[in-house]
């Protein structure tokens, strides 16, 4: 198969984990005689930087003509207080709205040789296996936005629309099918006019699925429920607000941020992976960081190709990796030893060479 990939290692422990993750790449490329193309391109504080713009021209439109875009991380406290548009993490905003990017997918998953890594009683870990369907470029965080009275009053608009709920509404409830038949829409419909939107055309999209268990919860119960009964969940579909927190908040079920991978998808047939970790500043350089949530987004857009050998190899590996106990050290019993992030991706590489 041929694909162009772009590459953007971004910020932090970005290129760390990047490095790793094109590692898997090149040898999923080699062993299943592939023919993927590579292009590096920069965004995030380097770009600021750079070309003072966190999101360069040429990098939109790099991504815009490749097959998929792999995503380190980007964000830096430097930059916390510049001018709207012109911090790190607004570049990444634009460049999902640029691709169309509008559905975000986190897979939450509990792995049982490290249960000991999440604060949750591991009784409640037991096979925890569920997905997150986020509506990824409308809603507050791209609504309108300003001051008021000298600056002393702000407002964000939370907007949405029947269209934007409603393709989002269809991806979800495809995959509700396709595993265990059931979608939880989470929203705060009992004070959101959006909300009550979200249930007016999820409940109408339903009627195409009636195998499909519909089920609605508040944003307060579902954090709750989240942690209490993880395994009551298949399919949750949330907007952009309610699941970003939602996500952040399940990672604590697999024991650590850096296990997290994503996949944001939408028109045009293109994709971006990431994992969710953010770019942590203050492990970079270190070669501590976790490498998993990468290489698992990189086998969730060989599963965006239909390659799907390809990505079931590539999570037997992370499984194998996470059995036998060569990971980091933010997962590792504080009693055990630990293995650096460029050794987690040789185990993984070696696996997949052998296997």
């Amino acid at each position: 198969m041929k694909k162009r990939i772009v590459i953007i290692e971004g910020d932090g422990i970005g290129p760390e984990v990047i490095q790793q993750g094109k590692k898997i790449l090149l040898c999923i490329n080699k062993k299943f005689n592939h023919n993927f193309c590579y292009t590096q391109a920069v965004a995030g504080a380097l770009a600021i930087r750079k070309f003072n713009n966190p999101m360069p021209d040429n990098t939109i439109e790099n991504c815009l003509q490749a097959d998929a875009v792999l995503f380190g991380a980007i964000g830096h406290s430097k930059y916390e207080f510049y001018p709207r548009g012109m911090r790190p993490e607004d570049g990444l905003l634009r460049l999902r709205k640029e691709m169309k990017l509008f559905c975000n997918i986190r897979p939450i998953i509990s792995y049982s040789d490290i249960n000991y890594s999440s604060p949750i009683k591991h009784n409640i870990l037991q096979n925890v296996d569920f997905v997150i369907y986020r509506e990824l470029i409308s809603g507050i965080y791209f609504g309108k936005k300003g001051r008021l009275t000298n600056g002393e009053v702000a407002y964000d608009y939370c907007i949405y629309s029947k269209d934007e709920i409603k393709r989002i509404g269809k991806l979800a409830f495809k995959a509700a099918d396709d595993r265990k038949k059931k979608l939880t829409l989470v929203d705060k419909a009992n004070v959101l006019e959006t909300s009550r939107l979200w249930r007016e055309v999820i409940k109408e999209i339903s009627l195409d699925y009636p195998n499909v268990q519909l089920e609605y919860l508040y944003i307060d119960n579902a954090s709750m429920k989240i942690i209490m009964n993880p395994m009551d969940f298949d399919v949750i579909l949330s907007d952009n607000m309610f699941g970003d927190i939602l996500s952040d908040e399940a990672s604590l079920l697999s024991g650590s941020l850096g296990l997290m991978p994503s996949a944001s998808i939408g028109e045009n047939n293109k994709g971006l992976f990431e994992p969710i970790h953010g770019s942590y500043p203050q492990a970079a350089g270190k070669n501590i960081a976790n490498p998993l949530g990468c290489i698992l987004s990189v086998a969730m857009m060989f599963n965006y190709f239909s390659l799907y050998k390809e990505q079931q190899l590539i999570e037997k590996a992370v499984r194998s990796s996470i059995h036998n106990h060569i990971i980091t050290k933010d997962i590792a019993n504080p009693l055990e030893k630990y293995y650096s992030t460029e050794q987690v991706g040789n185990y993984i590489e070696s696996y997949i060479k052998n296997h």
